[in-house]
């Protein structure tokens, strides 16, 4: 039996090794990749890249923006995905004032350096805890890397996403929603909206822990995405 691909998708500012913990500690599940959502400007064209790399059918392991190009793979490449996680994600579109923001942000990069996750920013990522440490330091060197242009890409990607809302119930594919306790970019509630329209899809909630559990709470990460690929999509 061929095993299916397991595609992870990084969030916004954020590369492969948000991941790395996960694709080192998976890689004997299933064969594993980690999509590159740096290069277009449009949630649809990200999707299509996802898509082309693999040949035939995939599992989806998404966060924030990642969950955003997994709702339109959803959409539009239905037959060939096998399973769907979820974390830290919103299938609404931007609010006024979340648009404006990000309408800001890409303003100002026109007129000044890029200095990627600031200070001011970083408590909205990660809980408290690890503000001055390893992690907080590992999510200011991947926005670095991922650059102001990129950023620039991105954020008029999401602006452009469409309400993935109504489109919720016709998931069929075992679905598992991530999220942490402290997330304040995506709360818990935007979880239990996923969690109630999605049929048969599970919750976890990640204690002490903000947007970006896979650093936060890799072992935890590692475990809850494991037992959820054992258990409801490679045994399919």
């Amino acid at each position: 039996m061929t095993l299916p691909t397991i595609i992870f998708l990084p969030g916004l500012l954020c590369d492969e090794h948000l991941w790395k913990r996960q694709v080192n500690d998976l890689g004997n599940v299933a064969p594993v990749l980690v999509a590159d959502l740096t290069q277009d400007d449009t949630i649809a064209a990200m999707a299509q890249r996802v898509a082309a790399l693999a040949s035939g059918q995939f599992a989806i392991v998404a966060l924030s923006m990642g969950g955003y190009v997994a709702f339109e793979l959803l959409r539009y490449f239905p037959d060939r995905i096998v399973g769907a996680a979820l974390l830290d994600t919103s299938a609404a579109a931007d609010s006024p004032a979340k648009a404006a923001a990000r309408l800001a942000g890409i303003k100002s990069l026109a007129l000044g350096r890029f200095t990627g996750v600031t200070s001011r920013l970083l408590p909205q990522l990660v809980h408290h805890r690890h503000l001055g440490g390893p992690v907080g330091q590992d999510v200011r060197e991947m926005a670095l890397r991922v650059g102001g242009e990129a950023y620039v890409r991105q954020q008029r990607a999401i602006l452009g996403r469409v309400d993935s809302r109504p489109y919720l119930s016709n998931i069929t594919v075992p679905t598992l929603i991530g999220v942490g306790a402290e997330d304040v970019l995506t709360p818990l509630p935007e979880s239990e909206v996923l969690h109630s329209n999605i049929p048969g899809a599970s919750l976890h909630v990640f204690k002490e822990c903000g947007h970006l559990p896979p650093l936060e709470k890799p072992e935890e990460t590692t475990v809850l995405l494991r037992n959820w690929l054992m258990k409801s999509v490679l045994s399919v």
